[in-house]
Order: C-alpha cells, then sequence, then structure tokens
C-alpha cells in the first residue's frame, strides 16, 4: 500500500510515516516509480508504536522489543512483564519528585530558600 493510504489507515500524518520509516521501526520497498509500498502488517505496527510511545516507552525501546517480540509465543506475557518493568521505573521517578517537592516546600519562606538545608 502507499503512503497515502498507510498514513490513512493508521490516523498518522504521511510526514509522522516518513519519521517512522527513517528511523528504522518501518520498512517499505521502493517501486520502479520510487514510490514506498508498504506490507498491509504496516498498519497494525504503527498503532502498536503509536500507543507505546503514548506509555512512555521510547522509539529506541519500541524497536527493541517489537523485534524482540515478533512471532514470540509468549509476546502477552513478555509485553506484560515490560509494562510491570515500566511501572516500576515510574514509582521510582514519583518517589524521587515526592522528595524534591518536600524540600522546595521546607525551602518556601526560609530567609535564603537555595541555602544548604
Amino acid at each position: 500500500m502507499r503512503i497515502g493510504e498507510l498514513a490513512e489507515r493508521a490516523g498518522l500524518s504521511r510526514d509522522a510515516v516518513r519519521f517512522y520509516e527513517r528511523t528504522g521501526l518501518l520498512t517499505a520497498r521502493r517501486l520502479p516509480n520510487g514510490y514506498r509500498d508498504f506490507p498491509p502488517e504496516a498498519v497494525p505496527w504503527l498503532r502498536y508504536v503509536r500507543t507505546a510511545q503514548a506509555l512512555g516507552f521510547s522509539l529506541a525501546e519500541i524497536a527493541r522489543t517489537g523485534a524482540e517480540l515478533d512471532g514470540a509465543p509468549d509476546a502477552a506475557e513478555r509485553l506484560s512483564a515490560l509494562l510491570r518493568e515500566k511501572i516500576a521505573l515510574i514509582d521510582a521517578r514519583t518517589a524521587e519528585l515526592a522528595a524534591l517537592r518536600a524540600d522546595l516546600v521546607e525551602r518556601v519562606g526560609s530567609g535564603c530558600p537555595l541555602a544548604p538545608a
């Protein structure tokens, strides 16, 4: 399928499809006229990429895990493990932010807020 059709089916712009191709997340063969020809499975793959991005995964993580999960019999199990890892990272970052917030609150209204605690 050509880029316009893929973009429409996946709910993306043509520029987004080109970007994913440039980053290596998507491949197309070139037709003799130079047009890109994408396989039908590119549609669900791009939806997966967008969902993973919305859940906080980087493009590098998506590329790595996509290759690992492609055709894996335990893909759902492995995806759940990746989500648990992401949750643990978020929990750790939340704790760091809570500590930072507490430090800031403590310094508000002090004589010299930037003095060492």
